[in-house]
């Protein structure tokens, strides 16, 4: 059974995306079989794994409002054992969509949308990798909802802490009132600057609130790592030898140890 992990964070900027992609290609690259699902309405997960667009038949909105079936929305990637379920700027519209349906159509769950659909593929893959919007809203309550556990990308800058608050109260409503057994999976420590002190501050001090939680690879800043989207790639075939692949690699293989598959 494959294990679903969101990464969530309303905050913007603090390397969700970026890990999403990264992330999932490297436990691709380690031999599991990954599905990318693309839950931001920007898309910028699908284009950074390589997938134009503007040839998408059918995307996540049609998955969630029902138009069409997950199967028919997946597309393999050129990259070994790795798949995306793309998104498009029609997500934005969700929440007005599903507030209409929850109003008209009897029993309808605001918040269960992918849950369901993601049921009849979930066996298939070894590790199901979610990225959410910047945002709390329904999209993210579906995620939420569907996922066994959550990733937390926090950058290390002064506001780190800002805003997480907030956020853990959503996962606590989403545990109490959808999913009772969800999880947060890790804390991951990203765009570390190493030459300035407060940067190593923010580490220490995201260390004692979260313990254990936090991942011991920090992701790095760097250029090559912003570069690699653009290009369509994850960074380990980007620049297979920088230090942001490294990182990336090494975060998978943590990621692979805490679920105890070696």
């Amino acid at each position: 059974m494959g294990k679903i992990i969101s990464l969530v964070n309303q905050k913007g900027g603090v390397g969700k995306t970026t890990t999403s992609i990264n992330l999932s290609a490297s436990l691709a690259e380690l031999g599991k079989r990954v599905l990318l699902i693309d839950l931001d309405p920007q898309g910028n997960t699908t284009t950074g794994v390589g997938i134009n667009k503007g040839e998408i038949d059918k995307s996540m909105y049609e998955v969630l409002i029902g138009e069409a079936k997950i199967t028919d929305a997946m597309i393999k990637t050129k990259y070994k054992n790795l798949y995306v379920l793309p998104a498009s700027i029609n997500l934005a519209g969700l929440d007005n969509e599903f507030n209409e349906k929850s109003h008209t159509e009897k029993g309808f769950q605001r918040g269960e949308q992918l849950k369901n659909k993601i049921t009849d593929i979930k066996d298939s893959f070894d590790f199901i990798i979610i990225d959410c919007p910047p945002s709390l809203g329904i999209i993210t309550t579906n995620a939420l909802t569907a996922s066994n556990s959550v990733i937390i990308p926090v950058q290390c800058e002064f506001f780190a802490l800002e805003g997480i608050t907030q956020l853990l109260k959503t996962i606590m409503i989403a545990q109490k009132r959808l999913n009772p057994t969800l999880d947060i999976e890790g804390v991951l420590l990203t765009m570390l600057d190493s030459r300035t002190n407060l940067g190593f501050e923010v580490v220490e001090d995201i260390r004692k609130f979260f313990k254990e939680k936090v991942y011991n690879t920090i992701i790095p800043r760097l250029v090559r790592l912003t570069e690699a989207p653009s290009h369509g790639e994850p960074i380990i075939v980007y620049d297979p030898k920088s230090r942001g692949s490294e990182a990336y690699l090494n975060l998978a293989k943590e990621v692979i140890e805490r679920n105890g598959n070696n």
